[in-house]
């Protein structure tokens, strides 16, 4: 059973439940009985894995991409 503690203990206590909290044990933080907001440790959360190369061949890079501009960028700089 998830532990519910009010505002005022949990700003008392507020590092003891923190260090809890990421040691797994969730509790929830309640006002006049009525919980508000459950605390969980961050590791709890899972968020669904990045996936790499999802725009791979939909995009077509000039073989020369590094030289692009060159001629502007040195008249700008070298010449005026």
């Amino acid at each position: 059973m998830t532990r519910v503690v009010n505002i005022h203990e949990a700003k008392t206590n507020l590092s003891r439940l923190i260090e809890d909290a990421v040691k797994g044990e969730e509790f929830i933080i309640a006002k006049a009985g009525k919980p508000l907001v459950k605390v969980v440790p961050l590791a709890a959360i899972e968020k669904p894995p990045r996936r790499l190369g999802t725009l791979a061949g939909q995009f077509l890079v000039p073989d020369d991409f590094d030289e692009l501009g060159r001629a502007e960028i040195d008249a700008m700089f070298n010449d005026g």
